[in-house]
């Protein structure tokens, strides 16, 4: 394992680093993200993990027996207990052969499908979700924006 440290962002490479983007972009992705809140900088742990080890913690968590993408999990008992944020917002799981085959699937760069996860975890970690059809519009709306800004097209169309 591979652990890379930025500002806010802790990247640990539980899988090969080839076809996987390097810990800045990760960062980079992350502070996107976090600034889709203000006073969200927070570390974020980013773990790219293999499928074996997605789909565990998929059927561990959300009872599902597959890997999945991306998982994230925030740290919200620390948060309550002191009253105020905690610095550390929480981990993201990503699995990288499962971002790599869709984004063969779909037609697009890797590098802009992990860019799109990560942000799309992290927005997760700030209390955005994807439940009813208005929050789901709000929250890629801002994947949008978040990703325009970074040159990246619209994951969505």
């Amino acid at each position: 394992m591979t652990r890379v440290r930025g500002s806010s962002t802790v990247v640990q490479y539980r899988v090969g680093r080839r076809g996987v983007p390097a810990s800045r972009s990760f960062e980079t992705w992350v502070d996107a993200a976090l600034s889709a809140r203000r006073g969200a900088a927070r570390q974020v742990n980013v773990l790219l993990f293999d499928e074996h080890e997605a789909r565990a913690l998929n059927r561990q968590f959300r009872g599902k027996d597959y890997a999945t993408n991306v998982l994230s999990f925030g740290y919200e008992e620390a948060q309550s207990r002191r009253g105020r944020a905690p610095r550390l917002l929480g981990d993201l799981v990503i699995c990288a052969a499962v971002v790599a085959r869709e984004a063969l699937g779909q037609g697009k760069p890797a590098r802009d499908h992990f860019a799109h996860l990560t942000i799309h975890g992290v927005l997760h970690l700030l209390g955005f979700d994807h439940e009813t059809e208005r929050a789901a519009r709000r929250m890629e709306a801002l994947e949008r924006r978040l990703l325009a800004g970074l040159g990246i097209p619209d994951p969505y169309s």
